[in-house]
């Protein structure tokens, strides 16, 4: 069974309250990771990290530095687990 983009976005939201220590309604779709959220390169390392742990999904730091918010990382993943990449 493939898991739906809520699911994905709960879990990821998650990882990000985690890492970053920020709050759920702190991560509406469009925040930027890095100038809403605060994240720096060492957060952002440690965010995909978590990430290819709980999704098994791989995404490296420089990629994970391209999804710039909160939406276009989630759409990532979820896109990945709907094409069972």
């Amino acid at each position: 069974m493939k898991i739906t983009r809520t699911d994905v976005a709960t879990r990821m939201k998650m990882i990000f309250i985690e890492v970053l220590d920020v709050k759920a309604t702190d991560l509406p779709d469009d925040a930027s990771i890095v100038d809403d959220l605060g994240a720096d390169a060492l957060k952002i390392s440690q965010l995909s990290m978590m990430i290819e742990e709980e999704f098994g999904v791989f995404i490296t730091t420089e990629l994970m530095g391209q999804l710039v918010t909160v939406g276009d990382a989630i759409e990532f993943v979820a896109a990945r687990e709907r094409d069972g990449i």
